[in-house]
Formats: C-alpha cells, structure tokens, sequence
C-alpha cells in the first residue's frame, strides 16, 4: 500500500470553524451568504449536521476575527479558536454534550409543565370546565405556562429575533412567532377577564372558558425541544466514523535511545528518525519502514482489508495498524499530522463537511421558504378571521399558529448532509475515501467504467519472460543495453527488466541521469545515451518516432509475443534494432469478479491502455471485458475519455500510474488505486486504500446507497410541507363542512371543525427531523 499525500495543493487556503445558532437550511445560506460576503472569501461551504463552515480564501487576504464579525452580523457564532478540529475533536464534543444537556434540562421543565397544563385544561377531561369556571384558576395556569414560554423556550426568541431583525427569518422565528400566538391570546384571554367584568358585571364571567391555549403552546415548545434533543443525539451518532479512526491513534511509543534502552514517551513528541519499538499486539505508532524483526500486521483500519500483511526490514508501516504476534524494530518516517492516518482523518473531515450540488439547491429554496411560508400564514390567518366559523379569532389563531410550526425546514436542512457524513464515513471504513461530497453525488450517476491495464487490471509487477536479439547481437548485449537507460525510471516494467537482469547477473553501469541525457517517455518508453549512443527502449511508436524500423523476425516473434499476452519491449541503438524483452503481467485475481460486479450494476466496462493490441485482447479476454482500445498514449486517453463523455456517458476512470493522471483529471470521475502514485491520486476524486479493484464497485454502490439516501430525505422534506401546509392553513374545512362535520375518530386532529391541532403540527415537525437523521443513519448498515 502507498500512503502518499491524499489531498492536493490548492491555490487557497482552506479553514473550517464551528458555528453554533444554526437550526435549519435556511441558518445554513444566511451564514453561507454572510462568509461569501467577506473580500478576499473565495467560497464557503456551510454544513449544518456537523456544525461548521469551510472557508477558502486567498492566502493573508482574510482575518478569522473577520469572519467571525460577518457571522456575528447575521446572528449567528463562529468559533475562531479551534480551527480545523475534528468533529470527534474533544472540544466540539464536550460543547456537543454541554448542548445536549441544556436540551435536556429546558425539555424536562417543558414537559413536566406541559403536562400538568394538559392534565388542567384539556377539554377532554371531566374536571376541566369547573376548574376552569374559578376565577383565580386561569390565572394558575398563566404561572405555569410562563417559565415554559419564557425560558425553556427563549433560546427560539434570541436565534429568532436576529433573524427577523435582519429580515432573514429562520426556524426559529416560525416557532417563537407561533408559540408567542398561542402564548399571547391566551395571555390576553385571562387579562380581558379579569378587565371586563369591571365594566361588564357579572355578564363577563366565564368569558375565557374554551379560549386558553396555554397547554398548546407548552405542548408545542416541549415537543420542539424534544425533536431538537432527539436530533442532537442522532447527529452525534454521524460522525462515529471518525470517533472510530480517532481512537486508532497511537497514545504512547517505545523509543530506543542511542545506548539501547528504551522508554515510553507519548506518540506526538517522536521525532523523523527516531528508532521505535513495537511489540505484539500493539498497535504502530508513526509511519516508518520496518529496519528489523518481521510480523504480520493488521491494516483493515487504513485499507478495509482483512487479511494481516507480512512485514520484514524494509517495508512500510503505517500508524493505527495493529501489530500481530512479533515484534520489530522501525525508523519513524511520517510523524504527527503527516502520518496516513492523520491524513484519513483530515480528508473524511473535509469531505463530510463539504456541500453536494443538491444541498446547495435544498438551501437556496430554504431561504425563501420561510418568508413564504410567513406569508401563507398570515394570508390564511386573515381568511379565517374575516370569513371563518365561529369563533373566527380562534380559528384564525389556531391556523395562524399551526401553519408557523409545521413549516419549519429543520428536514429540508438535514437531508442531504447527514446523509453524506454517513455515506463518506461509511467508505473511510472500507478503504474508500470521497475527496469531498461532490465526488460522493457524481459517482452514483457513472454508467461507464474505463480502466487502465497495468497496475489496474494486472498486478502492475511485471516480470521478463523472454527475450530475443537481432542477428549479430549478443542477447546480453541486449538486456545491458536496456538496463543502462532503465535504471533511471520507477515504472514497472523498467523495475522488471532490472529485476531481471539482476537473475543473469548482469548490473547497470554506473552512471549519471543527466551525463546520460535519460528522456521518460510516458506511455511509450525511455531514451537515453549508453557509451555516448542514442539508445531507444519503448514500443513500437517509441522507435519509429526515432526512425528504427521494426521488421522482419524479430517483428514476427514480436508478434508472437503480444498474442500470448506478453508486452513486446523493443530496444533500439544508434538507428538500428537491437533486440526484443518480452514482459507479462498477470492479471489480478479479482479483476474479473470486479468487471462481473460492475456489469451487475448496468456500467459498462472500457480497457484504456498504450499497450499493443494483442496484448490488450488478452488481458481484455481474461477479464471479462468486451471494450478495449489499445496503443493510447496519456493525452490519448484523455481524448478517449472526452470522446466517451461527448456520447452521453457519465465516465469513471480508474488507474494506478502517472501517465494515467490526466485520465483522471478529465473524467467525470477518477479512482485512483492504492498502490498508485501521487500524481494520480492528486487528480483523483476517489482514492481507494488497496490495491483491490472490487473497491470501484462497492464505491459506485456506497454513492448510490448514499444519494438514494438523499433522495428519501429530500422527497420526506418536501412531501411533509407540501402536504400538511395546506391542511394546518384549513384547507380540509370545506372538505369536512360538506361531509356534515369532523367525524369523531378525527376530532382530536382537527376539532369540531377541521381545522389542524397545533399539537400535531409540532408533532410532525419535530420528529420530521429525527426520521431523516434516522434514515441516514441507515447507510451504516446498509449492504454494499
């Protein structure tokens, strides 16, 4: 496995901040729009189930104290003290519980009142109308219902007079705004009787019977803080992914001193070079190579894979992992914030925190649905108070308040963002990591799959299996020739010919990349200089492009080769044709299980590769793929990748090399394997930690199960208003005052006439909320 940098160089710098005050999508575009509104901001992603904001903003051009003030301006709190923490970050999650727990205490005050208010005034119950006939009684429950309104429920004032103060009404504003209503006519009710009688004698006794609302609206703000605790709790659950990765992190380390001994010393204070101890069954401290002993040591943590990986002096180890039965010595390499674990931690973050397309668009509609729906209820408000049944107040107060609550766009906030911390979270577990939630939403609409040959498809350790040399040339005249110019690269098949000719104990001469003027070639081969000569080492193009003709037999055995599925590796000096290496690389066991598996999903599969055609039918043929085009190279299969896009296809393209990086920065989406190198998974918006071609399918499965996610979500958020708006604003009065009256069973939802208990209206929004953040939470046990 290669552990590389896994997030690429940005020409910005990149923050995040926690945000406290934020309820709904709407919250969300006010402090999005606040941030974007800052010069020198050059975007900023706002993501309400983690709490935070990601702000990118040209180097030195932004203050934190800034930002800050911008967000303080619309009513809500950026914390500039902990940039860039964790979501399971000790601090976010003390001030996540500390939330929990005010939750908690003003829900229990709200329910306890709440139900002895119930228990009082309910009309139901047989002891209500003579409570109720006593003077001092309306009074009583005026006492209780004002803590209730007052302070279980200020925390909706505060957020909520900000946002109407700015004209950027929330959430909060509805709920404030609609259990002040309930609060304030029942309030009044109790004063005009106490008022009226003054003037109207013993006439106006009884007046308030019937018209106090107070259980409403205690009922109401205990149901919200219900909801509101339910989904604090919910959310914390999200980001149990990186509270798992967290906890791999290392505490202490067993540093050996120069003189032999060792001590413990904790894992953040080793330094680059320091030698570690590391014993069975503990786990890796740092990212180092391994310089003695040998164990097998469990990496499902970074990779999904279950299978122990055997290490010996030399290999690598990664920080998290967990050591099996031996024991071995190591150098540190990467430490702290460097170490691929760290690195995990930081993209799963990102990602989780960054906004999809469709989130954009939930929290543009958002910001106009509130004042819409302000309007929708005072409209139907008016209507029922000029044109209503009698009591036309009380109906009109009851549609006014119904309308206010139900409509609060807690859900329409919620659907897309926990469903993708989950989905992200979901794919760090398995080895799959979402450079951000864009990636996570395009790659569930790929139908078209390219791959690359080696290193994709094949094993990308491609051996020699023969060779064959020009009449007059002495075979090892041949591979001494290769040797000399293919030393310099790191691809694969120059490491072959090495490796290979370390077997005939033939060695590179000495020498210097730059005295050799060494050329890579990518795709095609390399050139360089041996004793002073032009030396030419690729494919057939490679040579022509040079002017060396490529016939007669060694042209045929040539040919003979590639129909075996063996790479043809020409060598050419001084003009002329030296001789022929064949090279073969297997094919990965799970190549054709993965092509099987991508088909099952309706994608279709396409082989890219600068290999001959021969040797691309082969490999095609024993992986079940039925598409190949062959002889490209690497702005070839950028060309090939935009041709496939022009027809309509949404493209993924996995690869592995450097030749395959503008590959992947071109497609729709690009995968880059684990063993690959860093240029490809710096193009690429999905890296998968192992080698294990299997991973792309269950990727595309994880964003499909993950926007299908969204889909519910979205759909269950607007479905629940544009159902149930239109009956809290009265629209079933016509409808049951033609049936002849509200059928008994249905009496406790909408009364004697029909219209919404606002009740149920909390009811509804409050658990509208918690079923989404239920439904994400799904996708940890989904299947894919």
């Amino acid at each position: 496995m290669s552990t590389p940098n896994l997030t690429a160089e940005a020409p910005t710098v990149r923050n995040s901040y926690p945000v406290a005050g934020m309820t709904c999508a709407a919250c969300v575009h006010h402090v999005g729009e606040a941030l974007r509104a800052v010069p020198g901001v050059t975007g900023a992603s706002v993501n309400l189930a983690t709490a935070s904001a990601a702000v990118e903003h040209l180097p030195g051009a932004v203050e934190p104290a800034t930002l800050a003030q911008a967000v303080a301006a619309a009513g809500y709190r950026l914390d500039t003290t902990a940039p860039n923490a964790n979501a399971a970050d000790a601090g976010r999650d003390d001030a996540r519980r500390r939330e929990e727990r005010a939750l908690r205490t003003r829900l229990l005050l709200a329910a306890a009142g709440a139900v002895i208010l119930l228990l009082g005034s309910f009309p139901a119950l047989p002891w209500t109308d003579a409570l109720l006939s006593l003077r001092w009684y309306p009074l009583l429950l005026w006492a209780v219902a004002t803590p209730i309104q007052l302070w279980a429920g200020w925390p909706f004032y505060t957020a909520g007079w900000a946002g109407l103060r700015r004209g950027q009404p929330n959430m909060h504003t509805l709920i404030a705004l609609g259990t002040t209503v309930a609060y304030g006519y029942s309030a009044a009710t109790v004063a005009l009787d106490l008022i009226l009688p003054v003037f109207l004698g013993d006439s106006a006794a009884g007046w308030t019977a019937g018209g106090l609302h107070f259980d409403m609206a205690a009922v109401i703000v205990a149901l919200i803080l219900l909801g509101r605790w339910l989904e604090a709790r919910a959310l914390s659950r999200t980001s149990d992914a990186i509270v798992r990765l967290m906890d791999l992190q290392p505490r202490t380390a067993h540093l050996i001193a120069a003189d032999g001994a060792t001590a413990d010393i904790p894992a953040e204070q080793v330094a680059v070079g320091d030698t570690l101890l590391v014993r069975p069954g503990e786990q890796v401290p740092v990212d180092g190579v391994v310089q003695s002993g040998a164990s097998a040591v469990d990496e499902s943590s970074l990779t999904g894979e279950s299978m122990p990986v055997d290490k010996a002096a030399g290999a690598a180890v990664y920080a998290g992992t967990l050591n099996g039965a031996g024991a071995f010595t190591m150098q540190a390499a990467r430490v702290g914030a460097d170490t691929a674990l760290a690195q995990v931690i930081r993209l799963v973050e990102e990602a989780q925190g960054s906004a999809a397309p469709v989130q954009r668009l939930a929290d543009r509609v958002a910001a106009w649905f509130v004042p819409a729906v302000g309007i929708i209820a005072l409209t139907a408000a008016a209507v029922w108070l000029l044109l209503g049944p009698a009591p036309s107040a009380q109906y009109a107060m009851l549609t006014l308040v119904a309308v206010f609550i139900i409509a609060c766009p807690c859900a329409l906030g919620l659907a897309t963002p926990t469903a993708i911390i989950v989905g992200v979270g979901r794919g760090a577990e398995r080895g799959i990591l979402m450079r951000n939630a864009v990636a996570l939403e395009r790659a569930h609409a790929v139908n078209l799959v390219a791959v690359d040959k080696t290193g994709t498809l094949t094993r990308g350790q491609p051996q020699v299996v023969a060779s064959a040399a020009a009449a007059g040339v002495d075979d090892a005249a041949v591979l001494r020739c290769a040797l000399a110019v293919e030393q310099f690269s790191e691809h694969p098949v120059a490491q072959a010919v090495m490796r290979y000719g370390q077997t005939q104990g033939l060695t590179p001469p000495p020498s210097d990349p730059d005295a050799s003027d060494f050329t890579a070639h990518p795709g095609a081969g390399v050139t360089g200089r041996v004793d002073g000569r032009p030396v030419v080492v690729g494919n057939a193009a490679l040579l022509s492009q040079y002017g060396i003709e490529i016939n007669g037999e060694l042209s045929a055995q040539a040919d003979r080769m590639a129909a075996q599925g063996q790479t043809p590796l020409f060598v050419g000096q001084e003009g002329r044709l030296r001789g022929v290496i064949a090279v073969a690389d297997t094919v990965r066991p799970d190549a054709p299980g993965a092509v099987a598996s991508l088909r099952a999903q309706g994608v279709r599969v396409v082989m890219l590769t600068g290999d001959r055609p021969e040797v691309a039918a082969a490999v095609a043929a024993a992986c079940g793929i039925d598409e190949y085009r062959a002889g490209l190279l690497p702005g070839d299969k950028a060309a090939a990748l935009r041709e496939l896009h022009a027809a309509g296809s949404v493209v993924a393209m996995v690869g592995d090399g450097v030749n395959d990086a503008p590959a992947l920065a071109v497609a729709d989406v690009g995968i880059a394997m684990g063993g690959g190198a860093d240029a490809a998974r710096e193009s690429a918006d999905i890296a998968l930690m192992r080698d294990d071609l299997l991973a792309v399918a269950t990727a595309l499965r994880l964003s499909r199960a993950t926007m299908r996610t969204v889909r519910q979500n979205l759909f269950w958020a607007f479905f629940y208003n544009a159902l149930l708006i239109p009956v809290a604003a009265g629209a079933l009065y016509p409808v049951f005052a033609a049936l002849g009256g509200v059928p008994p069973g249905l009496a406790f939802f909408f009364g004697d006439a029909g219209f919404l208990n606002p009740i149920l209206a909390a009811l509804a929004m409050a658990f509208s909320s918690v079923s989404v953040v239920g439904n994400s939470l799904r996708l940890r046990k989904a299947r894919i």
